[in-house]
């Protein structure tokens, strides 16, 4: 993950450039000009510097050629708050290796930057550029970096985009890009990166696409992709992150999918339509530390093995179709104690019966989110739920549990949503809830509680004067790994 992260940030930066010695002519600071001309707005004052009286290889975000004074290599104006259009002239700045314009307020169509040859990085993400992605940009044969993503473009990926047979990072995020991903991007060998999320992409995953013998992230997640995962995907030993997500992809998980990606530390294969049982290989994916299959068709117990992934911090397996009804199915529970860094757990709309098990006490101090709701628990609740002393959000509502919850509630100090609507609690409501100084939001409707409302509960000066018959959906726990 780490190598990924420090890849990430390689992508978005900007470095030193270098350039051959070639004839070139000083006309670069005119071209410069033109480009400050289409700026509306400056706030930062970053174009300051920018003017006749000072050598323009001195202005703010400008490097040149030391073998060849004069030309331009670097602009980079990142985050500098400016607005207006990107002017055409920059695409005269053919010694240009790093053009970095991202998060900025750029409008406007990307301008004609195929005459570029030397550009290896194209940074313009976080902007409001709309238009289509100009296929004349794959005559920059260089290019090591594409950053597109967080902007409002529209048509297809240029199909003839496999011409950037040195791309490196491929980032179209974020935008309203249409049509199937083209399988000429085979060609290009070295890619470590595709991320294509948050898009309108239809089709299904070219078998192409995992024939990257680099490739440590694919995220498509957000788009109208179906068909299933293809194989070769799954046998990217390198992938560290997949994500999926947001899709209309199906089929079964294969039981040797740990095996076949054991470096992954990002597994999102949420909101889909995948079948059948979670594999047990997973726990062989040792660097794991997020796993959401929230809202799939799975189905079988949730393997123990998951509590080998010693560096999990996310597990979300809600809304599925998860079976645990004795002490050998919930053996999970004890197993994921292992886990020492879990801070979020969601199994909640499964079909788990029978009594909550005293492991459940022993998850990890870090747990911050508990989901068991909506399935079909009964008993009382294991007194030392209230080891679980880090827990922000509890969320046990629609299910069978009974009994009091005064022997552990007012020990969970960090609280700050509790849902315990439509079950068969019983017993006055603890005064101890009057410690939870954190809390916001409390469910008690539809149980079998007697008595007034306690007095301690006039403490929580932060806390809503109604109680609401339900909780909100998934009670957040689905919203907290991104």
């Amino acid at each position: 993950m780490l190598l990924l992260l420090t890849l990430l940030l390689i992508s978005d930066g900007v470095g030193t450039a270098t350039c051959s010695t070639v004839p070139g002519n000083s006309t670069d600071m005119l071209w410069l000009l033109d480009f400050k001309r289409a700026i509306t707005n400056d706030p930062r004052q970053a174009l300051s510097s920018w003017n006749a009286s000072t050598p323009h290889c001195k202005w703010e975000g400008v490097n040149c050629c030391l073998t060849h004074p004069g030309r331009v290599t670097v602009l980079n104006l990142t985050e500098q708050g400016l607005s207006g259009s990107i002017s055409p002239s920059l695409g005269n700045l053919t010694f240009l290796e790093t053009l970095g314009l991202s998060r900025n307020s750029f409008t406007g169509k990307i301008p004609p930057l195929g005459r570029l040859h030397r550009l290896q990085q194209l940074l313009l993400s976080k902007n409001s550029l709309q238009g289509i992605i100009p296929a004349t940009l794959t005559n920059c044969s260089n290019l090591n970096s594409l950053d597109l993503s967080g902007n409002s473009l529209t048509g297809e990926i240029p199909l003839n985009i496999g011409l950037l047979s040195n791309l490196s990072f491929l980032q179209l995020a974020r935008n309203n890009i249409t049509g199937t991903i083209p399988p000429s991007l085979k060609n290009i060998s070295q890619l470590a990166l595709i991320n294509l999320a948050d898009n309108q992409l239809m089709g299904s995953i070219p078998d192409e696409i995992g024939q990257f013998p680099s490739l440590l992230g694919l995220l498509l997640s957000g788009n109208m992709l179906s068909g299933r995962i293809p194989t070769t995907v799954l046998n990217q030993s390198y992938l560290q992150i997949l994500d999926v997500s947001i899709n209309m992809i199906g089929n079964t998980l294969p039981s040797n999918f740990g095996d076949t990606l054991p470096s992954l530390t990002l597994l999102c294969l949420d909101y889909n339509r995948f079948e059948g049982h979670i594999p047990a290989s997973l726990g062989n994916t040792s660097g794991l530390s997020t796993l959401d299959l929230l809202y799939n068709k799975l189905t079988g117990q949730v393997p123990s093995s998951l509590g080998r992934l010693g560096k999990l911090n996310y597990l979300n397996l809600q809304t599925n179709q998860l079976v645990a009804k004795d002490i050998q199915s919930w053996e999970f529970v004890d197993a994921l104690s292992n886990c020492r860094y879990l801070q979020v757990l969601a199994l909640g709309e499964n079909q788990l019966q029978g009594a909550i098990p005293s492991s459940i006490g022993n998850l990890s101090s870090k747990l911050q989110g508990l989901g068991l709701d909506a399935n079909d628990l009964s008993g009382t609740v294991p007194t030392n739920m209230g080891n679980l002393s880090g827990l922000t959000v509890l969320d046990l509502c629609r299910n069978k549990l009974n009994g009091s919850i005064e022997g552990w509630v007012g020990k969970l100090e960090n609280l700050t949503v509790l849902v315990l609507d439509g079950n068969k609690f019983t017993g006055p409501v603890p005064n101890s809830i009057g410690n939870l100084d954190k809390l916001t939001d409390i469910y008690l409707a539809n149980n079998e509680f007697e008595g007034p409302i306690p007095p301690g509960m006039g403490n929580l000066k932060s806390i809503s004067s109604r109680l609401p018959p339900r909780a909100p959906k998934n009670c957040a726990l689905g919203a907290s790994r991104r």
